[in-house]
């Protein structure tokens, strides 16, 4: 993991296994499948639900800043914590949970590399039931929205073709073919994709393992489809989206990275956006 542009971002299965008990650490699991953690969890590991305690429904928004310091401190997580995320899927929606502890500013966050997969391959010990946390204070900091992109300026961007957009779709949804990732509850009424944008599906950049791949496999991956980072770099898809933009930012080194988290469900569903898919 050292030719990473920041490898401390990532942690091992075997680092995590020999700080299970470090009262500074905090491993926290967030899955795509809300179920798997009741199913098995790294011992002392608590869990958050993406869909229940990640997002505000109501304002189709991320978590608020209040509800974020309470999730912080019901989980034994202070200002000073050291936070391991892992998840399902490749660390889909865990990528995604530090995407929103960088908004928030937590200086300590990182992944475990591999995520659940990787641990439960290695045969390491699983845990049933959750831990006994002690409350935490926590404060947040106000959001830091230079890692996030909003509807307007991707339009500009798009426009004046002054940004590189990353579609982490699969090549299905890129093209228009289907809508949205099967079993998965995402609403849009066009398919397609924003013009100019490549696609490079966000699980490319993992091995059979879970784990990243080198910095030199990414590097041909992105470059290869033209996103260099040359120009300031939009990747979308919402959640999928953090994954690529926690790879462009912490592994290749991006300077100027952000997630369009309303991504194609916003896009698509738009009064005249501009579209692109095949004739």
């Amino acid at each position: 993991m050292a030719d990473y542009a920041h490898p401390e971002v990532l942690v091992s299965t075997q680092w995590v296994q020999d700080r299970m008990q470090d009262p500074d650490v905090r491993i926290v699991e967030v899955d795509v499948d809300t179920k798997a953690y009741d199913e098995g969890h790294i011992p002392d590991a608590v869990g958050w639900a993406w869909d229940r305690q990640l997002c505000d429904t109501f304002l189709r928004d991320i978590i608020p800043r209040d509800k974020f310091e309470n999730l912080m401190g019901s989980s034994g997580i202070d200002n000073n914590t050291t936070v391991i995320l892992y998840g399902d899927n490749n660390n889909w929606f865990a990528a995604w949970a530090l995407w929103q502890m960088k908004i928030y500013g937590h200086q300590d966050v990182r992944l475990m590399n591999g995520g659940r997969k990787k641990w439960i391959e290695e045969g390491r010990e699983l845990a049933k039931e959750p831990p006994h946390v002690s409350t935490q204070t926590y404060r947040a900091k106000d959001p830091d929205l230079s890692i996030r992109s909003f509807l307007p300026d991707v339009h500009k961007g798009m426009e004046g073709m002054s940004i590189e957009l990353v579609d982490v779709r699969s090549p299905q949804e890129f093209t228009g073919e289907i809508l949205s990732p099967p079993g998965l509850p995402e609403t849009c009424q066009r398919g397609g994709h924003i013009p100019g944008a490549r696609n490079i599906t966000w699980s490319r950049a993992c091995n059979d393992d879970g784990s990243f791949k080198s910095r030199e496999e990414l590097q041909q991956l992105y470059e290869s489809a033209g996103i260099t980072g040359n120009k300031p770099v939009v990747a979308y898809c919402g959640e999928r989206s953090s994954h690529t933009w926690f790879v462009l930012k912490y592994l290749l080194g991006f300077n100027d990275v952000k997630n369009y988290d309303g991504s194609w469900t916003e896009w698509g569903n738009l009064v005249r956006a501009p579209i692109e898919r095949p004739a």
